[in-house]
């Protein structure tokens, strides 16, 4: 059972989904090159925050934290069972090389990875998400 706090889990999943916003990208038929060129700088920009700020967040966390948040991660994939936590976590561990945050973005869909991953301990975004607002 993970004991990482869950409303770090919702930071870093409300942060994913900006990002992962980015890659939804304009209607190309909606737009011009002039207008596309001043969208892409702004939102880059804009994205680059976003990113700082998870990385941030997350390289602040302590060994223990990121190893679980990326076992969380390798649960909502399919990659370990909920039961397994514990070996996911000892592999994550093992496995740490580098930054955890550079790899924990890189991951497609990491916001319904980290979820999917909480749902299996039953715990959610949901009240996290509702207290944002």
């Amino acid at each position: 059972m993970p004991t990482i706090n869950t409303d770090k889990v919702c930071f870093i999943v409300i942060k994913a989904r900006e990002l992962e916003s980015e890659d939804e990208g304009m209607d190309a038929d909606a737009s011009n090159a002039t207008d596309d060129n001043f969208v892409s700088v702004m939102t880059e920009e804009a994205f680059a925050t976003v990113r700082d700020e998870i990385a941030s967040f997350i390289d602040a966390m302590d060994e223990d934290e990121q190893a679980e948040l990326v076992a969380l991660t390798w649960i909502g994939r399919g990659d370990y069972a909920g039961a397994d936590w514990n070996e996911a976590v000892r592999e994550a561990r093992a496995r740490r090389q580098g930054s955890t945050s550079a790899y924990l973005i890189g991951i497609p869909l990491l916001s319904s990875l980290l979820e999917n991953g909480l749902g299996e301990f039953g715990e959610s975004c949901a009240l996290y998400a509702a207290d944002r607002q």
